[in-house]
């Protein structure tokens, strides 16, 4: 037996008795009426029945109008066979009723009745496997696109060739019990996460690092260069946001970077004003403002990401904004006698020598890693070094020179985690 729900053309005919031709053409044809409905119920009685066919009996063109408008919900892709019973048609309204998903009509006989439904069946039936079929023929291709991406992604990131690729995101389905298209599709995620998570961080060392450069300015230290890094570091801040406005970040990561944005809009109107030491005060109110935004904006993004092996990228990205807030603190409180900068060195210093150790100690490794975390180490000790001269002008020329050189090699360690198979497959 066929379940089917009834379309009348009015609420009087819900509970009438059914005309002699169609109850007998439903009975020929082996339709049960599990329920009854106008065209204005028609989507909601069909949702809540789950019928099998759509019989809709309609006797003018104004009922014929009002299923077209009810039909529409559907966008031509009815959750069951349609047909329709009623006056003959005319050409475009053919047209109308196929693209609105109804799959036969023909009069109110009992001779037609079992013909209609046997039709529309067959048609739906039809209809819904050639459906099915395209779409898993997009997902297939859809697939191929998100492989080939991450293939590219692996081969770029780690220098290996595409057999050796495409490897790795097979046995990482297998292992995970995942379509290939889906393990594809969650490592070019994880590297927008990563990299997100890496330029991000990249603001919490530019807010440092421009307060250092304006009190560098102030001290006369390496003037010429420093105008430059200036430059360099505000096109920097400005690169950096626009790539991260353009991804989808979640509601998170819009709130944060929203916050990110008013707070660099008040530090950069500081920035061109030639620094003084009111001024230098100034300056470093709203290059801590940024700071705090940026801090927000990556733990945000850390968290919306919901990998573990995020948190690398995050703790590595984060020495390079305590290298430049040690030189900036040293160098206000020596040209300043700025007492909160001065007692920030010592907590920083401890900040940068705990979380190297942790990334010294990480499993997430590699050769190069490995030999970036020495090199690290070494110019840590020369920038400590430069903390303890601070007096002097020899060591106040180490402390920027280390600064920027503990900001280049964690540029690079960022960089290698943020491409590590760790990270890219986690």
């Amino acid at each position: 037996m066929t379940s089917l729900l009834l379309v009348l053309s009015n609420e009087f005919e819900a509970s009438a008795s059914l005309p002699e031709p169609l109850r007998q053409g439903l009975a020929d044809a082996g339709a049960t009426v599990i329920g009854r409905a106008t065209c204005r119920t028609l989507v909601q009685q069909a949702g809540a029945l789950a019928p099998q066919q759509v019989l809709a009996c309609l006797s003018d063109a104004a009922q014929l109008q009002a299923l077209r408008d009810a039909l529409q919900i559907w966008n031509g892709v009815p959750p069951c066979a349609v047909s329709v019973s009623g006056a003959p048609l005319e050409g475009a309204q053919h047209e109308a009723l196929v693209a609105l998903g109804v799959h036969a009509w023909a009069p109110l006989d009992a001779f037609s009745i079992p013909a209609l439904l046997a039709r529309a069946q067959a048609r739906w039936t039809r209809e819904t496997a050639l459906r099915t079929e395209l779409d898993n023929l997009r997902t297939r291709m859809d697939e191929r696109k998100w492989v080939d991406r991450a293939k590219g992604l692996l081969m770029s990131a780690r220098g290996i060739g595409e057999d050796e690729a495409f490897g790795l995101l097979r046995g990482a389905a297998m292992h995970a019990n995942l379509r290939l298209g889906e393990v594809s599709r969650s490592v070019i995620e994880a590297a927008q996460w990563a990299e997100a998570i890496n330029r991000a961080g990249q603001l919490r060392m530019l807010s440092q690092r421009l307060v250092r450069v304006a009190a560098q300015l102030l001290a006369g230290i390496d003037v010429q260069r420093a105008r430059v890094l200036r430059t360099q570091s505000t096109e920097r801040v400005q690169q950096n946001l626009d790539h991260l406005s353009a991804l989808d970040l979640g509601t998170a990561g819009v709130r944060a970077l929203a916050e990110v944005q008013a707070a660099w809009n008040g530090l950069s109107t500081a920035l061109p004003v030639k620094p003084t030491s009111q001024g230098l005060a100034e300056i470093d109110a709203r290059g801590e403002a940024l700071l705090l935004a940026a801090e927000a904006m990556t733990e945000a993004l850390e968290a919306s990401g919901a990998r573990r092996a995020l948190r690398i990228v995050n703790i590595c990205g984060r020495q390079r904004m305590r290298a430049q807030r040690l030189a900036k603190d040293a160098l206000l409180a020596s040209t300043l006698a700025a007492t909160a900068s001065r007692d920030r060195l010592l907590p920083t210093m401890n900040e940068f020598e705990a979380a190297l150790v942790e990334l010294e100690r990480a499993p997430l490794s590699s050769p190069e890693i490995r030999a970036g975390l020495v090199t690290a180490r070494d110019e840590w000790l020369r920038l400590v070094g430069g903390v303890q001269a601070l007096d002097s002008p020899e060591g106040r020329a180490t402390l920027v020179r280390s600064s920027e050189a503990l900001v280049d090699t964690f540029e690079r360690l960022t960089g290698w985690y943020e491409h590590s198979l760790q990270v890219i497959m986690s």
